[in-house]
């Protein structure tokens, strides 16, 4: 999955991510929290939307592991706020108010039409989605190259509430 991305020219990656930005900002009513990955390993950039959700007083968080096979905890973020390497070179803010987000916008390593995705197996929002309460709404950014028949999801995995590609959203009936 993480090839198939790759493959993609800065140039494509721009504008796809870009795509994904504005199929975000027109079908999803803005959070009061938005929690949302910084891209690695050239997943979608949905970096774009925090702008104009923060013209809405929307604030933006990024996810930190506290201690492994836990649940993820976020932190606030704002273009100014220091970011360090965690232990898998994902930059974290270190400092700063935790918060619970009421919407994650969670990178597609690889993803299916029935609303499960692959991370990198750590499990780590499968979870954080499991844990949180209320739950907030999941919602999977991707790229079409990595969308996949099935991903063979096991108990465990958690369903996404919609998934937003480059081809559009789809709010995924309720499970």
């Amino acid at each position: 999955m993480v090839v198939r991305r790759a493959a993609l020219s800065d140039a494509e990656h721009a504008a796809l991510s870009a795509r994904i930005v504005s199929h975000l900002l027109a079908a999803l009513p803005a959070p009061r929290i938005v929690a949302f990955c910084w891209p690695i390993k050239h997943e979608p950039d949905v970096r774009g939307v925090l702008p104009r959700w923060a013209e809405s007083g929307v604030l933006a968080a990024l996810p930190v592991v506290i201690e492994e096979n836990a649940p993820l905890a976020f932190r606030l973020w704002t273009p100014d706020t220091p970011l360090t390497a965690d232990r898998y070179g994902i930059p974290t803010p270190v400092t700063g108010e935790f918060v619970q987000p009421d919407m994650l916008l969670l990178p597609l390593n690889g993803f299916d039409g029935d609303g499960y995705r692959l991370g990198y197996g750590g499990g780590y929002f499968d979870r954080t989605l499991a844990a949180l309460s209320p739950r907030p709404l999941a919602i999977g950014v991707g790229f079409e190259t990595n969308r996949l028949p099935t991903i063979r999801p096991e108990s465990h995995d958690q369903r996404l509430d919609w998934l937003v590609t480059e081809a559009g959203a789809l709010r995924l009936p309720s499970a």
